[in-house]
This record gives structure tokens, C-alpha cells and sequence, in this order.
């Protein structure tokens, strides 16, 4: 009982920090925002994207100290190489929780550029959050059914110009643009709806990264992929703050972008499946690391910086899987 009251002082206490510590950097992130605009000068507008992404760092940071005194969690990653803070990169994560993109904001902290997430339109009406993800230039993605589509199919199609806006904004300066594939969180009843072939992911969805190479091709340097896994099972936020989550084991992947991995996924059905059957070949071999990340034995004190990673595999690139060497599967 003692424990438990403990455990909840703490998340509240530290949930109080990170509402204090947004607060404190969404100020001048508006501001920014509202300047931005009001001077239709290039090199102006890049002045502020700096800044504003200055700023979203440094609530990060605070953030990352926040987890240092109420969290008390081990991490153990893997791969981590020399990252460059001045190139482009798209990163994509299997997503079990909330607490990935807290982890993934972590881990990559001033190791790669800052980290933009495409999100669902609706949550530019999140109080105070909303606005600051508009401010820094997240891009909102309206969704829509095939059934709506067919309804409605003058809309067909805008999702895709959103995408391609947003990839215009992020060529002006350095960006890691993250992308959760499989495009909500893991859950079992999710998995066994799917049938998802995998034990521990829901199935790819590769259109998404597809359309963000294709647009950026020439500026990403890499795709940065990402396997997070929790030994004790994904926890929520409130459990996060609460200290409930111990350890977290991730392991780091860099994979070149070459010309082949750019194509008209959404016109080219031949580089369509291709594209398709590489992005379930990344899943397949992310699934069987979740289990070799999960048989870790647990972790007792600091991590060892020269632990070697439990999973190495060479991933084919996409022109091998285009001479059918690897057989497609479930990506949409």
C-alpha cells in the first residue's frame, strides 16, 4: 500500500515537471511560429525553423532529466552508430505505447536531427501539445476509408498532397522523419484481427515510407530502423512516470537508401509489390529480434558499452526481393 501511494506521488510529481517544463518551451515556440510567417524571406523562415527546433530540443532534454529522476529505467541499446546531426533520415519503430515516442526522443536526443512524426489531424486539437507539433511544422494527415472515398472520391488523394507539402518543408534544413509502420500500437486483439503473420508486430504498412522516399530521395542520407522492446510487457504512460517500467532493450539498424528503394509506389505495381515484399522482409527480421531483445537476461546495473547486439542480419535490398529472391507478403 506504502509502495503504491509512493509510486503515485512520484508520477504525479513528475507529471507536473513535464506539464511545467511545455509550458516553459511552447511560449516561445508560438512565438516563432507567429514570426515565421510575417516575413517572406527564405532565409528568414530557416532562421526560425532553427530556433523553434532549438527549442523542441531543449524541452526534450529537460524531459530526458525529468526520466533521470523519477523514472529510474535501464536501457540497453544497441547500434547506435555515429549519427550526423546534419543529415536527413527516416526512422521507422514497431509502436506498442505512448512511451516509444518518449524513448525514441531519448535515445536520438542531439545524436540525429530532431524528430518529426506525421499525426492524425485530429490531434492538432490536443491542448497545448496540438499546437506546438503545428508550430513545429508536424505535418497533420487526415485519414480517410476506402468506403468514404468511394463516397467521396474527390478527396481521394489528399492525404498524399499533405504528405508531399510536408516533404517540401522538410528540405530546407536537416530532419529525422519518423514513421510507425504498422500505423497504430500492438495489440493482441489487433494481431489476432489482422491474422498478422508475426509474433510480436502487426503487419507493415509500406505505402507510407514508400511516398516519403519517393519525395525525398535525394536528401535522405538513411533509413534508421528501430526495435523496441519491453521485458516486462509495453506499460502505459501513467506507468512510465510512475516508475513501473524498469528496463527497456532497443536495438539500432542503419540501412542505405539506394535508387532502387525509389519508385511511383502508388502507379508502378511491379515496384509496388517489390517495395511491398522489402518492407516485410524488414518486419520478419524485426520480429525475430523483438524475441532475441526479449531473451536478454535481465540487466543489472549499467549496460556495457561493448555489448555486441543479439541480432545481426543482413537485410537484401530491394533489388534482390525485385528478382524474387524474397517472396511478398502483408504490407499494404
Amino acid at each position: 500500500m506504502i509502495n503504491a501511494a509512493y509510486s503515485s506521488l512520484r508520477g504525479a510529481v513528475s507529471l507536473i515537471f513535464y506539464v511545467l517544463n511545455t509550458f516553459f518551451w511552447v511560449t516561445p515556440i508560438f512565438l516563432g511560429a507567429v514570426l515565421k510567417p510575417a516575413i517572406p524571406f527564405r532565409p528568414f523562415r530557416t532562421f526560425c525553423d532553427r530556433i523553434l527546433n532549438a527549442c523542441a530540443n531543449g524541452w526534450i532534454g529537460v524531459n530526458n532529466l525529468n526520466q533521470n529522476i523519477f523514472a529510474d529505467i535501464r536501457y540497453q541499446v544497441f547500434g547506435m552508430e555515429n549519427f550526423q546531426r546534419r543529415s536527413w533520415y527516416l526512422v521507422v519503430a514497431n509502436h506498442q505505447t505512448w512511451v516509444d515516442i518518449l524513448v525514441l526522443q531519448r535515445i536520438f536526443h542531439r545524436e540525429i536531427p530532431f524528430l518529426k512524426f506525421f499525426l492524425k489531424k485530429e490531434l492538432f486539437w490536443f491542448p497545448v501539445m496540438g499546437q506546438a507539433w503545428w508550430a513545429l511544422d508536424f505535418p497533420f494527415m487526415k485519414r480517410y476509408s476506402r468506403a468514404f472515398l468511394e463516397k467521396h472520391p474527390h478527396l481521394k488523394g489528399q492525404d498524399l498532397a499533405a504528405t508531399r507539402k510536408a516533404c517540401e518543408k522538410f528540405k530546407t534544413i536537416p530532419v529525422s522523419i519518423m514513421n510507425f509502420v504498422e500505423g497504430t500500437r500492438f495489440t493482441r486483439a489487433k494481431h489476432d484481427r489482422q491474422h498478422s503473420p508475426h509474433r510480436n508486430l502487426l503487419k507493415p504498412r509500406a505505402g507510407g515510407i514508400a511516398f516519403v522516399m519517393g519525395a525525398m530521395g535525394e536528401h535522405l542520407d538513411s533509413l534508421i530502423d528501430v526495435t523496441i522492446a519491453y521485458p516486462e510487457g509495453a506499460r502505459s504512460f501513467w506507468d512510465f512516470l510512475c516508475g513501473k517500467i524498469t528496463e527497456i532493450r532497443i536495438q539500432i539498424r542503419s540501412i542505405p537508401i539506394t535508387p532502387d528503394m525509389l519508385g511511383d509506389y502508388f502507379n508502378d505495381e511491379r515496384f509496388r509489390c517489390a517495395f511491398q515484399a522489402w518492407v516485410n522482409t524488414l518486419w520478419e527480421q524485426k520480429d525475430r529480434c523483438m524475441d532475441a531483445l526479449l531473451a536478454l537476461p535481465p540487466l543489472h546495473g549499467a549496460p556495457s558499452a561493448a555489448a555486441s547486439p543479439p541480432f545481426c542480419e543482413s537485410f537484401p535490398s530491394l533489388e534482390k526481393v525485385r528478382m524474387g529472391k524474397e517472396a511478398p507478403g502483408a504490407a499494404s
